[in-house]
């Protein structure tokens, strides 16, 4: 028997190629140039809000994918907060 019939883990392609991460990257660009270009930087909190949701969507999906060589629920969970943001 070879070694990769007892494979347990997937393995998982690298996040930076995958579809959705580079979607969440552009989301992440978009995003903060259009709050620099068009929203008062510093008189409101939304403003760092929204470059915060679209990092942090961004992570959750590198972590989820990090995560997930190890644990397939925890892939899901982090990639569905991901998806959620």
């Amino acid at each position: 028997m070879s070694s990769s019939q007892f494979q347990v883990l997937k393995r998982q392609k690298p996040w930076r190629d995958a579809y959705y991460y580079q979607k969440a990257e552009t989301l992440y660009q978009m995003t903060f140039v259009f709050c620099q270009r068009f929203l008062p930087v510093h008189v409101d909190r939304t403003v760092d809000q929204m470059v915060q949701a679209a990092r942090s969507g961004k992570k959750n999906i590198v972590e989820g994918t990090e995560d997930g060589t190890t644990s397939t629920e925890m892939h899901i969970k982090l990639l569905n907060v991901a998806r959620a943001i």
